[in-house]
């Protein structure tokens, strides 16, 4: 395993040796597959463009978050820069490096919204990002080539399971009570996070990360966080914006669900104050329930962290589209 993490040095240090002046644009590349990116995007694409669309890449992005965890425990990969002080680190990072999250994501968003254009020059586009995502990930030494080659492979599988079975799988629920809905969100909530309960108990019983590694990873960002990889909170967080997402779509359709039609200052103001409820849930909640739990691993900090991304999964589908309607920023769907 040796020969090829030093390999993967070898290929980061000669991408780094091309120039200083590719940091900025890595970084910015990097940015495109980051959470807070789809937490700005994705909402905008389901509230002010197109509502079906915007579903299809939520799900797959948290999905895609979800198995990604799952596997990273499975894998318990190092961080290039924690392996070798070779590589200079433009960006730190906390949890295990293979496969890279960034390199799957973008297979799965950017392939699923070329499929939602339907059309060459979108699939082309998709195509340059998510490879642009996963060079960036190389030279920011945040990830091995072979990392972000096996992010890609998983990001196109979950895409083309998604696209394969989200007809059947969509028409099938519809016929199912809302109750049924709802217990069915949670059900693939809770399997999300016992994907990676397995690999996070043998860990927790049979593995301790080594020290070069930390030592590495202090001396590249002695400001920075440290590795800390053996969590449970990076399978919470999808899994229970998954439920709420599901939840509160599965409620809001038998009220009628909402048009994504309409002028362009009513889609921009759906975009402001649906964003400002999000930053509600997301932010506000974390500093109201850091008061109850300091311990971010205790069993009430999961417990809080649950609520808090499923609501903000529900906000998304259905809190701030029936506040829409009720501000008439937004009409009932047709049919």
């Amino acid at each position: 395993m040796d020969t090829i993490l030093n390999s993967g040095i070898s290929w980061i240090v000669a991408l780094q040796n091309l120039g200083d002046w590719l940091t900025l644009p890595m970084k910015f590349f990097s940015f495109l597959g980051t959470e807070e990116f789809f937490m700005l995007i994705l909402p905008a694409l389901y509230w002010c463009i197109d509502a079906r669309l915007g579903l299809r890449v939520g799900v797959i992005l948290l999905l895609s978050s979800g198995v990604n965890h799952a596997l990273k425990l499975a894998f318990h990969g190092p961080r290039p820069y924690w392996f070798s002080r070779q590589a200079s680190a433009f960006a730190f990072e906390t949890s295990f490096g293979v496969p890279s999250g960034h390199a799957q994501t973008a297979a799965g968003v950017w392939g699923m919204l070329a499929s939602g254009i339907k059309k060459r020059w979108a699939w082309l586009a998709a195509a340059l990002i998510i490879f642009l995502i996963g060079l960036s990930r190389l030279y920011l030494a945040v990830h091995f080539p072979h990392d972000v080659i096996l992010g890609w492979l998983i990001g196109g599988l979950l895409l083309w399971l998604t696209l394969r079975f989200w007809g059947a799988a969509a028409a099938w629920l519809e016929k199912r009570t809302l109750g049924e809905q709802i217990l069915l969100a949670f059900a693939a909530s809770l399997f999300m996070i016992l994907l990676s309960l397995p690999g996070l108990l043998w860990l927790q019983a049979n593995w301790q990360i080594p020290a070069i590694w930390l030592q590495n990873a202090a001396q590249a960002f002695p400001e920075g966080e440290l590795p800390s990889p053996v969590e449970l909170s990076g399978a919470i967080t999808p899994a229970a914006t998954l439920f709420g997402l599901l939840s509160g779509l599965a409620w809001f359709n038998r009220r009628g669900g909402f048009s994504t039609s309409g002028p362009a200052w009513k889609r921009i103001l759906r975009y402001a104050i649906g964003l400002v409820g999000v930053l509600v849930f997301y932010i506000g909640l974390k500093m109201v329930f850091g008061i109850f739990v300091a311990d971010e691993e205790a069993l009430l900090a999961y417990i809080l962290r649950y609520v808090r991304y499923a609501l903000v999964g529900a906000w998304v589908s259905a809190g701030a589209p029936f506040v829409f309607i009720l501000l008439k920023l937004a009409d009932r769907k047709l049919g």
